[in-house]
């Protein structure tokens, strides 16, 4: 890649957006959005509450529709194939899900050896075999009889990662894989997404608005606001970016409505202080 932020010449494309565009009814989310993820790359999706980052995951993922423009992922544009081909495309994807959601009836073995029950044929022993591996390299060994209510958050997101990687993904997906940890749990969960990507070269997006784990992991990083992109670069080439929104999230500026809100609740409160004394 070069200083700019776009991918080097000869580089492969694992993802290809253009001009994607999602609305729901008539309110549009997304504005034209373009941009491409190369093979074996971490891409972080930055932005914050309603930016739209979210609705882009779920498009890129195949949940959600768009409405117009194209989103191409392994080659093929998701947005004009059939549900048939969508399904096969999904086999060479992971999801890593917000809060982890793995079935609380089912033990985590059973959690992860679902994909594998569900898109393919392979006999009970070796689904076994291949799920113990799984739970080995998110370092869960040993805990498919566990259920999830008898994990820690760290450890259900560890099994989410785990299930996720069972049909050996090319493409894995992080929804807000730090959100609800306390620093030390979310500093081992970025540095598991470090270690598969080292282990695997796998074309890992990682959608959050946790900075501190966003300027670890990332090779680059896209900024979206209120449905447009407003910066794609390297990590230190957006560190370093002078753009005002860019600056506004990085440096946690409030907005000046929000801003003004939050002084007039504290002169509310400092009033009502003084009159109870």
């Amino acid at each position: 890649m070069d200083r700019s932020g776009k991918p080097a010449l000869g580089s492969e494309a694992m993802i290809s957006l253009r001009d994607l565009r999602v609305s729901y009814g008539e309110r549009e989310i997304l504005h034209g959005v373009s941009f491409d993820v190369m093979a074996g790359e971490t891409m972080v999706i930055l932005g914050g509450s309603g930016s739209g980052k979210s609705t882009l995951l779920r498009t890129l993922v195949g949940l959600e529709k768009p409405t117009s423009g194209e989103i191409r992922l392994r080659g093929k544009n998701i947005a004009a194939i059939s549900t048939a081909e969508m399904d096969e495309i999904r086999k060479k994807i992971g999801m890593s899900f917000q809060g982890g959601a793995l079935f609380g009836s089912m033990t985590v073995g059973e959690n992860v050896a679902l994909p594998l029950r569900e898109h393919t044929k392979l006999e009970d022993s070796t689904i076994k075999v291949i799920l113990r591996l799984k739970l080995e390299q998110v370092g869960l060994s040993g805990f498919e009889n566990y259920m999830p209510s008898q994990l820690s958050g760290g450890m259900k997101k560890r099994a989410a990662v785990a299930r996720a990687l069972a049909m050996d993904p090319e493409i894995l997906f992080f929804d807000e894989p730090s959100a609800g940890l306390d620093p030390i749990i979310a500093a081992g969960v970025d540095q598991l997404i470090l270690e598969l990507k080292k282990a695997f070269h796998m074309t890992i997006i990682v959608v959050t608005h946790e900075l501190a784990s966003a300027f670890l992991i990332a090779d680059r990083m896209v900024l979206i606001d209120k449905g447009n992109v407003v910066a794609i670069g390297p990590t230190e080439e957006l560190r370093a970016s002078h753009h005002p929104r860019v600056r506004q999230f990085l440096d946690r500026i409030a907005e000046p409505e929000v801003a003004q809100e939050l002084d007039y609740l504290q002169m509310l409160t400092e009033d009502d202080y003084r009159r109870g004394r």
